[in-house]
């Protein structure tokens, strides 16, 4: 019988052939594969969400663990029928104007996909349009903006403006975080959300989409 536990292990422990391998034994078990991605994939990258969170994990075993669930990932998703496994809700996601940083973003990027959201990676120096457009044009009701300079923080707040110059504001939540944001950056500019971390990041998402 498929191992789900056995599969969630081997993404806690970023072991991406063990993954691959137990992820293909479940397919030919004939296992759904929203089963294997909820109880397997995205299980274990909670648990490692959570080590992340309390200083267990850190970015370099975060990002393996991302890479054997995104491999196995691979594996599974051709497999999915049209409307069989709903994402929790589309995020994009970018580094915002004038910063070019992407460590963070990739790392909250992995998380959310993780976490079983659907990912629109918008990259980095991502101007307040293109933000707007991901909302009007690719149904994101997520947006998650990052920024590591000081210096870029008030692209944050020309993103919001821009949501609501352009009559999105009330369609989309907005997430922010990077070093030198904080809570009251966030409230201050009308964001929804803040999170410290790529952890965080999840929860904050999952709360906002409640």
């Amino acid at each position: 019988m498929a191992d789900m536990q056995a599969l969630a292990e081997a993404v806690i422990s970023g072991n991406k052939d063990v993954a691959e391998s137990l992820t293909q034994a479940a397919i030919d078990e004939g296992v759904g594969p929203a089963d294997v991605i909820n109880n397997g994939l995205i299980a274990g990258m909670m648990v490692v969400g959570e080590k992340f969170k309390n200083n267990e994990f850190y970015v370099p075993e975060v990002l393996i663990a991302a890479r054997a669930m995104q491999s196995a990932m691979g594996l599974v998703k051709p497999l999915l029928a049209e409307g069989e496994m709903e994402a929790r809700g589309r995020v994009a996601i970018g580094t915002v104007k004038g910063d070019l940083h992407d460590i963070g973003k990739n790392l909250v990027a992995m998380m959310l996909e993780g976490g079983g959201y659907e990912i629109v990676d918008l990259t980095v120096d991502v101007s307040p349009e293109q933000f707007v457009e991901a909302v009007s044009a690719q149904g994101c009701n997520v947006i998650a903006l990052s920024a590591l300079l000081t210096t870029t923080m008030p692209s944050m707040k020309d993103t919001v403006d821009a949501l609501v110059e352009a009559g999105v504001r009330d369609q989309v939540k907005v997430v922010i975080g990077g070093a030198p944001v904080t809570q009251s950056y966030a409230d201050e500019i009308g964001a929804d959300g803040y999170a410290p971390d790529a952890a965080s990041a999840v929860d904050s998402v999952a709360e906002l989409l409640g």
